[in-house]
């Protein structure tokens, strides 16, 4: 566990930190955790309090995602994008659920042909909205097309700080 991380007042992770501890212990399949865990996000959704103002900045050199709680079979992190912002292709090494804070997440979804990717959907994520996914089908990217910053907060069925990130694979097929 990142103890500077949860040494710090964080309004709302203690109840997420119970409430996703009392579903994984559930242990169900990874989709239906990340639909669980995304219902419990959406009554829960912490403010953007939950981040310092310094955290809140964001880097100019890309997002950058604190890592607030991590345990062997989940972690959550805040992620903080500054307008324009984005991540390569890439999917995940377990399942997820993301609620947005702040800013836009426009998220762009892939399927993998084998030797390209085919865009399949696309998704503005707006503040307040909720919603989770689980491997395979899980090929994205995503940018903040907002012009304010913004903070989105991510639950990850994987210890990110035994791994260093969630992401599984990163994608450089073309795109057809």
């Amino acid at each position: 566990m990142n103890m500077a991380a949860t040494a710090l007042a964080r309004p709302g992770l203690d109840a997420l930190m119970t409430g996703i501890s009392g579903i994984v212990a559930r242990r169900l399949g990874p989709r239906e955790t990340a639909y669980a865990v995304a219902g419990l996000l959406r009554d829960r959704l912490p403010g953007l309090d939950l981040l310092t103002p310094q955290e809140r900045e964001g880097s100019p050199d890309g997002y950058v995602s604190h890592v607030l709680h991590a345990q062997e079979d989940f972690s959550i992190a805040a992620v903080v994008w500054r307008p324009g912002q984005e991540t390569v292709i890439h999917d995940h090494v377990s399942w997820c659920t993301f609620g947005i804070l702040s800013g836009i997440e426009h998220e762009t979804l892939y399927r993998d042909m084998g030797d390209h990717l085919v865009e399949i959907g696309r998704a503005d994520n707006r503040p307040g909205e909720v919603s989770g996914f689980a491997p395979p089908g899980d090929i994205h990217k995503v940018r903040n097309s907002s012009s304010e910053i913004g903070v989105s907060v991510h639950v990850y069925g994987a210890d990110l700080n035994r791994l260093g990130s969630s992401v599984r694979r990163v994608y450089d097929l073309p795109v057809r």
